[in-house]
């Protein structure tokens, strides 16, 4: 029989300090290794009594289990992503993106200039704790706008994920207190357009046309042009 798995924080592929000054240090370091690391272990907690009550054929309370596990899985699986599309501007965060993300964008919103806007304005919009995403529709082959509340309510199940922006009070109140639309807008300063491309080209990459939109001139070297 095969191992059971359990969750792990994942690295940063940059520094504390290297998403300043969007993000400070101190911000970055209790938001990954504080708040991300907690979801981590309170999801590992929760399957490890699972197995333990499956082992000695009891029953616990399944309805605030598995629900506390969407939870902590969601928060999870969210802020890897999150760490995932940002970069230092020194490693090409911010820009304009190339590739097809830039054609899906444009086909979808009309401009890229659009789509900031339209983004920047659902995580201006969520209410207390959640999340701006962008996500792929694979059956009406179109990206889509949604708001998550938390970490699991209130999205549209089966759709992937290509961005996401994390709006919790934790993401930004040490650093921009009250003011959650400068955090936003900021946002875009380290917004990793070669992983979220490279997401487009795995999700809805197959058998699309050469790319028509020049890559961003900051990643030119990192992103061909198709």
């Amino acid at each position: 029989m095969a191992e059971k798995g359990f969750y792990s924080l994942p690295d940063l592929k940059y520094g504390y300090g290297d998403l300043a000054p969007f993000l400070s240090e101190q911000l970055l370091k209790i938001h990954h290794d504080g708040h991300h690391r907690k979801y981590v272990n309170q999801a590992n907690a929760l399957l490890e009594k699972l197995d333990k009550a499956r082992e000695e054929g009891t029953m616990g309370s399944m309805k605030c289990d598995i629900q506390s596990l969407a939870f902590n899985v969601g928060g999870h699986y969210l802020h890897s992503l999150f760490w995932e599309n940002m970069a230092p501007t020194y490693a090409g965060g911010g820009g304009e993106p190339g590739g097809l993300i830039a054609d899906l964008l444009e086909n979808e919103f009309g401009s890229f200039d659009r789509f900031k806007k339209e983004f920047t304005e659902v995580a201006n919009s969520v209410e207390s704790s959640g999340w701006a995403v962008l996500v792929m529709c694979m059956e009406a082959n179109r990206p889509l706008l949604m708001q998550v509340k938390d970490h699991h309510l209130y999205s549209i199940p089966g759709f992937r994920i290509l961005m996401v922006l994390d709006v919790w009070e934790h993401a930004y109140y040490l650093d921009y207190q009250n003011d959650k639309a400068k955090y936003n807008q900021t946002f875009w300063d380290v917004v990793n357009w070669i992983e979220i491309d490279q997401r487009a080209e795995d999700i809805a990459g197959a058998g699309k046309v050469e790319s028509r939109k020049a890559v961003n001139p900051a990643t030119a070297h990192i992103i061909p042009k198709r």
